[in-house]
């Protein structure tokens, strides 16, 4: 292997459920990618690193700091990114950072800021842009004409783990945790902006952080939409549908389905086969790191998805229609 084309070689902050999917991708599935240290605070993260052949370290900043680590993938709470951005970007050293970027808009522009001014790589872990159904709405979206109106839901399973209903850990409850990925996945099908929102929000089963946000949101060309996030009953959608001047367009990426609506005719859309998404994201990451293609999710998608879902917040708290600050 030449020079230029050596193994990056990883280090991946937090082992979780989620951090596990990085790693066990990076060890089977991406060729070119080595995973040297892995950081979890429990001793676990010592059984982990046997069995992926790598280092652990009980301090993320460790993993940072380790002069065998070319770049980071950070699967941590939310509330450290920031942290994690700072101690990334003074080593020199090119992120990969789960989504939400941030929990405030303020600490996404801070960390989008510390890397371009350093010029170094940022990525944003918005991986349902790589399920195949979000992709076929996207190519076909413009079959339906002009677009009049589009409603979207993500709907999981109540939260399991505690520290996504604790604010110093999580931030926020479903409109950072799972309305980020639908309010990136509308930007990235319509290519248009959300410049407004109306949100309410309620705690079902939790006692902290919201676990259903509804949300009217408005486009940057006055089109309306709904957007119903929710963690409180026990099966799962993703369903995404666009109302335009020749038909209807919808989609469901938790149920790989995708149909055309004219008239009363449904005519089915074939999405192809199902991916593992977070493989096409490190893929594309290390084209990227390699200088061979364009950054697959830049610093300002994360951004922009922030600071919608900040907005919600905002208007949750308010009762009344909030413009996303720029």
């Amino acid at each position: 292997m030449t020079a230029c084309r050596r193994p990056w070689r990883v280090g991946l902050l937090g082992t979780g459920k989620h951090g596990s999917r990085y790693a066990r991708h990076i060890g089977e599935d991406v060729e070119g990618l080595e995973l040297v240290a892995i950081s979890r605070r429990s001793a676990l993260g010592r059984e982990q690193a046997t069995d992926w052949g790598c280092r652990w370290y009980g301090d993320w900043r460790e993993v940072v700091a380790d002069a065998a680590v070319d770049c980071v993938i950070a699967a941590l709470p939310p509330t450290l990114n920031r942290q994690v951005a700072e101690g990334c970007a003074a080593a020199g050293k090119p992120l990969l950072l789960e989504k939400p970027m941030a929990v405030t808009a303020t600490d996404a522009a801070a960390i989008l800021r510390l890397f371009e001014e350093r010029g170094l790589g940022l990525t944003i872990g918005q991986t349902l842009r790589y399920n195949p159904v979000i992709r076929t709405l996207r190519r076909c979206l413009d079959g339906i004409g002009e677009l009049h109106g589009l409603t979207a839901n993500q709907r999981l399973e109540p939260n399991t783990l505690t520290w996504l209903d604790d604010p110093d850990q999580a931030g926020a409850g479903v409109s950072l945790h799972t309305a980020v990925h639908v309010f990136d996945a509308l930007r990235y099908i319509t290519g248009r902006e959300i410049v407004r929102v109306f949100a309410r929000s309620r705690c079902v089963h939790t006692r902290r952080l919201e676990d259903q946000l509804l949300a009217l949101v408005e486009l940057d060309n006055g089109v309306l939409g709904t957007v119903d996030c929710a963690k409180i009953g026990p099966a799962r959608s993703g369903r995404f549908e666009f109302v335009g001047a020749d038909g209807q367009l919808h989609g469901d990426q938790v149920h790989h389905t995708a149909e055309w609506i004219r008239g009363t005719r449904r005519e089915p859309v074939d999405p192809g086969p199902p991916v593992q998404t977070i493989v096409p994201l490190l893929t594309d990451w290390l084209a990227f790191l390699r200088g061979e293609a364009p950054n697959p999710v830049p610093g300002r998608e994360g951004q922009a998805a922030v600071q919608i879902a900040t907005a919600c917040l905002r208007s949750a708290a308010t009762a009344c229609w909030q413009p996303v600050q720029p």
